[in-house]
């Protein structure tokens, strides 16, 4: 799941409780319970456990918290995410937060010359050079970017898409 496909901030409250509990509050209907209970209870008494309707919900939350699993993407581009941690504090308590850092230019190379073989009536010394092209641009881009913060102490972020856009043009 993305950011941008968060339209209402109820999405991440949902989640927060899911992250932090294993559960979101008032989700099931009654029969849903019912259903749940009848899955669960023979793995409580596969597992000897006895199997009160506390033990089974306490099953249930834990084999949900082993067993699913959710990968949310943020931009860490403006505030947004900043608040959104301060609000649901469980994005950054019940989660692993992997920050993406630079692509070295191997990386740069071998996407650009992926994308750009797909380009029709062009021999593959034009495409070789497109593909460099678009690496040398887009290190060049962040260089600036670089110099552009140390003089001035804003940020312009370079990031995977835009240079998959950068790639696209020439598409």
């Amino acid at each position: 799941m993305t950011d941008t496909q968060i339209i209402d901030e109820t999405f991440i409250e949902n989640l927060n409780n899911l992250l932090n509990t294993g559960e979101i509050p008032n989700l099931m209907l009654p029969e849903d319970k019912d259903e749940i209970t009848n899955g669960v209870r023979p793995i409580c008494n596969e597992k000897k456990i006895v199997d009160t309707i506390e033990n089974i919900n306490n099953l249930f939350i834990d084999r949900v918290r082993e067993f699913l699993h959710i990968c949310l993407c943020m931009s860490p581009v403006g505030s947004t995410l900043r608040i959104r941690c301060r609000q649901f504090p469980s994005l950054v308590n019940c989660c692993t937060l992997d920050w993406f850092s630079r692509w070295p230019e191997q990386a740069l190379l071998y996407v650009s010359n992926e994308f750009l073989k797909e380009l029709p009536d062009c021999n593959e010394e034009v495409k070789t050079g497109l593909a460099e092209m678009c690496m040398k641009i887009h290190i060049s881009v962040e260089e600036s970017a670089d110099r552009f913060y140390e003089s001035l102490r804003r940020r312009i972020y370079t990031t995977p898409k835009s240079y998959l856009d950068l790639i696209s043009l020439y598409l």
